[in-house]
């Protein structure tokens, strides 16, 4: 705990000398271990499949299914690539956790506001063309083990806007982990990484028809599929 404050103000202290360079190696370094490390410290063994459909050489942004709150170190600690989180501002509210995640750097998002919500995925979409990738749940909820929500398409828009590819990812099992009985359990999680989807030149008809089609993709690989 001592060298992860003692980190968290070295990395601070970069960002606030305009070293972002210098404050992105210490976060980039840290983070997938604290992530690890909270999955494994609730006892849970993840199988990853696809991470070679993963582009190493530009940002993206991940789009998957939301079950549990575990959904977050297990992508920051399993996907190999540096990722930053477009979340609730509720999140940005939690001792500890919250600075790592403006340091990623996350994007907090005012839910009941249209307007402020908008606004977050602009400055979500700001930062994936700066070369920082993306994840959003277009849930907008935890699914908690139950049926899936239906994919919100304003959430779309953050790829759309930085013309970034969607990498859809399917999380099962998660909800074992917490959700399932309300208290931290033992259980398998299974991390699916599919294709990624250019967006940079899409139609309108055909942003239009994505997210139904990235929901299919998402939610055909879980181990039982569920609907509303």
């Amino acid at each position: 705990m001592i060298k992860k404050n003692k980190l968290l103000k070295q990395a601070q202290k970069c960002e606030k000398a305009g070293d972002f360079a210098g404050r992105d190696k210490i976060v980039q370094a840290s983070v997938p271990d604290w992530a690890r490390f909270v999955i494994e410290t609730a006892g849970g063994t993840v199988e990853v499949t696809g991470l070679e459909h993963i582009p190493q050489n530009r940002a993206v942004v991940f789009i998957g299914n939301h079950q549990s709150y575990m959904d977050i170190p297990l992508l920051l600690g399993y996907t190999g690539k540096h990722t930053a989180f477009v979340a609730k501002a509720e999140l940005g509210k939690i001792p500890v956790l919250a600075p790592w995640m403006k340091l990623l750097p996350c994007t907090f998002i005012e839910r009941k506001s249209i307007k402020k919500s908008m606004e977050a995925i602009h400055q979500a979409a700001e930062n994936v063309k700066k070369g920082y990738s993306q994840m959003i749940f277009p849930e907008g909820t935890r699914s908690k083990g139950g049926a899936w929500h239906e994919f919100k398409a304003g959430s779309f828009k953050l790829a759309f806007n930085s013309g970034a590819p969607i990498v859809p990812v399917t999380i099962d099992g998660t909800y074992h982990l917490y959700e399932e009985t309300g208290r931290l359990r033992p259980g398998h999680v299974k991390l699916t990484v599919h294709p990624p989807i250019e967006t940079a030149q899409l139609t309108r008809e055909q942003k239009a028809a994505l997210p139904a089609q990235v929901q299919d993709i998402i939610t055909h690989s879980l181990t039982a599929p569920l609907t509303e």
